[in-house]
This record gives C-alpha cells, sequence and structure tokens, in this order.
C-alpha cells in the first residue's frame, strides 16, 4: 500500500514540472444527493435531474434494510425523509437508539424488510429552506441502490456519457454490529454491473476508517476518505479528523485512499484559503470538497445576500473561490448552477 501511496505522489511530482494552464482541468461535478436542491434527496427524479444537468457523479448515501438491501438515505432514521410517522402499522416501530455516540429518536432503516419501506414516500429534509421541494412530498419511493444502477445505465444510453457514481457508506461500523455490513453487498452490486477498478467512475466514501481499509483490501475501486473541521472517525475514539490532515496523517491515508472529501471550511477559513490543497496533493491524494449549497444560511458571510427573496447569495462567486483553490471535485446540491460557475472559470 505504501507503493501505492508513493506512485500517487510520483505523479503529482511530475505534474509539477508541466505548466499549471497545461494540467488544470475543470473539478469533477458530484451531484450530492442527486439535484437535492430542487427535488427531495435520494429519490430516482433527484438523480436523474442532477444527470440531466450534466453532473459527473451522483452520490447516494446508503444504509441497510433488516433484510441486508442497500437503500439511499442521508442516515438510518427515517422520520425526516419520509411518511413513516404518517403509517399507524410501524408506529409500534418507533424507538431510540445510540448511532456513533449520538442518541436518536425515530423510525430506522434496519427494522423495516424492503417491502415495508416501499409503502413509503420520501419527503423534503428541509423544508423550510426549500419549501418548493415540497410540492413533490410522497411522489416519489425510497430507491433501492440497484435501482439507482439501473437509472445510471440506462441514462449512459440515453445521453452516450459515461456517468459516475459516488456512494457513501453510512454509518458502517453500526451497521457492521447489526451483521449487517456494506461491503459484500456494495461490491456485489458494482460488481454486477461492470464496476471493478480504479479507471471505472467510481469513488466510495465514508467518514469511518476501519470500512475503508477493508474495502482497500477486497477491492480496486477509488476509495475517499471524508473529514470534517471538528470531530473525528467514529470507529477510531481518540482520533481527530485534525490529526489525520497533518502531513503524516495525510501519509497515512494515501495507503488506503485515494483522495479526502473535506468539508468547504477546511479548505477555505475566515481568513482566507488553507494550506490543506497543497498537502494533500503532495501526499498524491485528491481533494472533493463538500457541499456547496445556494442558500445564504449555508453560504460564507461574504457570499450571502440578506436581500434577495429567495434567501440565496452569490453562490457562483463561491464556487468559484473553492475550484481556484485547486480541488479536484465538488458536490453541490445545485448541479446546473455549479456547473455555469464552474464552466465560467475554465481556461
Amino acid at each position: 500500500m505504501i507503493g501505492r501511496g508513493l506512485a500517487r505522489i510520483g505523479l503529482y511530482l511530475l505534474m509539477s514540472l508541466i505548466p499549471l494552464s497545461a494540467v488544470h482541468a475543470e473539478p469533477i461535478l458530484i451531484a450530492h444527493r442527486g439535484a437535492s436542491g430542487e427535488r427531495p434527496e435520494h429519490t430516482l427524479a433527484s438523480y436523474e435531474r442532477a444527470i440531466d444537468q450534466g453532473a459527473d457523479y451522483i452520490e447516494p448515501d446508503l444504509v441497510l434494510t433488516k433484510d441486508g438491501v442497500l437503500v439511499a438515505r442521508h442516515e438510518n432514521e427515517i422520520a425526516g425523509t419520509t411518511d413513516v410517522a404518517e403509517h399507524p402499522e410501524f408506529a409500534d416501530r418507533k424507538t431510540t437508539k445510540t448511532i456513533d455516540g449520538v442518541a436518536m429518536t425515530g423510525w430506522f432503516t434496519e427494522d423495516f424488510t424492503l417491502a415495508e419501506l416501499r409503502t413509503l414516500h420520501a419527503r423534503e429534509r428541509l423544508p423550510d429552506v426549500r419549501p418548493a421541494n415540497r410540492r413533490f412530498d410522497d411522489l416519489y419511493q425510497i430507491p433501492t441502490f440497484e435501482e439507482i444502477l439501473k437509472l445510471v445505465r440506462a441514462k449512459e444510453a440515453e445521453t452516450g456519457r459515461r456517468i459516475g457514481l459516488y456512494p457513501e457508506t453510512k454509518h458502517p461500523g453500526y451497521f457492521a454490529g447489526l451483521g449487517l455490513p456494506h461491503q459484500a453487498a456494495l461490491l456485489d452490486l458494482l460488481g454486477r454491473y461492470g464496476y471493478q477498478s480504479e479507471a471505472d467512475p467510481v469513488f466510495i466514501q465514508s467518514f469511518e476508517v476501519g470500512n475503508l481499509k477493508a474495502l482497500r483490501a477486497a477491492t480496486r475501486l477509488r476509495l475517499i476518505q471524508l473529514v470534517d473541521a471538528e470531530g473525528g472517525p467514529a470507529d477510531l475514539p481518540g482520533t481527530s479528523y485534525a490529526d489525520m490532515l497533518t502531513v503524516q496523517g495525510l501519509t497515512e491515508i494515501a495507503t488506503y485512499a485515494d483522495g479526502i472529501g473535506p468539508s468547504a471550511a477546511l479548505i477555505i477559513a475566515p481568513e482566507g484559503p488553507t494550506a490543506l490543497v497543497g498537502r494533500a496533493h503532495d501526499a498524491g491524494l485528491q481533494v472533493h470538497v463538500w457541499t456547496l449549497r445556494m442558500e445564504n444560511s449555508f453560504l460564507p458571510a461574504q457570499y450571502q445576500r440578506p436581500d434577495d427573496p429567495q434567501g440565496r447569495g452569490d453562490f457562483a462567486g463561491w464556487v468559484r473561490a473553492i475550484a481556484a483553490t485547486g480541488v479536484d471535485g465538488v458536490f453541490s446540491d445545485f448541479p446546473a448552477q455549479a456547473r455555469a460557475a464552474l464552466s465560467a472559470t475554465a481556461p
């Protein structure tokens, strides 16, 4: 694995000898939960809209059902993204669980079979921020990962272009403890649809470390270590993300992953751009930053427009600022607007 990391470092050293204008490329655009700024997240409608808007990759967060099926939800707790609370037949499933050290009350995918989840309908997760999306409430079911793969294949046939997949394993340690590990089901499905090597348009991401290391031993598909400005991996108590983003920490990540997925706050701090992109590239790692959104409440102060009637700010300016740091990819809830802003920055 060390050799793999050194090979990527060598590639970046070689690229450093080439004029920037010759190697600069527009960052890849990852549709965060689909076009989730315009449709309820993690629905086939959201993914399809993202593809139609030109996203390079679509991102499903993956959790498991009681019968071991991978489905797309932001969390395994589904009260905020479905109509489950309105189903009296499931009232007794409401419970409190501790997920990665946090107590959560609601309904959880691992307590439902896929057939039972099929009776539920998706709803907008941020109705106060995105009230227009509520008109799509209850129109769509929770999709399985296989249905997402079929959609991608169909859209590739329709458009003639390759569409990437960027699945996140949600709470993998927790699910493994229930006897519902992500790895086998995920790799089996990807393999059956022809995704097997690092040349394929797939990135698998996780905030945890152990499952990425296990995946590295089992697949050559590209892996991304997610990191945040605070906290640390749920499966490594006592290890902070800050520790992992030092020169030594990034060198260690490069032994099992192909890149990092930092929050935007780690790329541009209030005082200006940080040195993280350069450090990661020096370690041979790609940098895919999350999550760029249009609403004022998600934008840094200098990009907010308090008088905007839609509550949106200078999104294009924010995207251009992030792209200017040299990141290799960006996650966005608004693929069409992000694509326009990124294209405006390309040479």
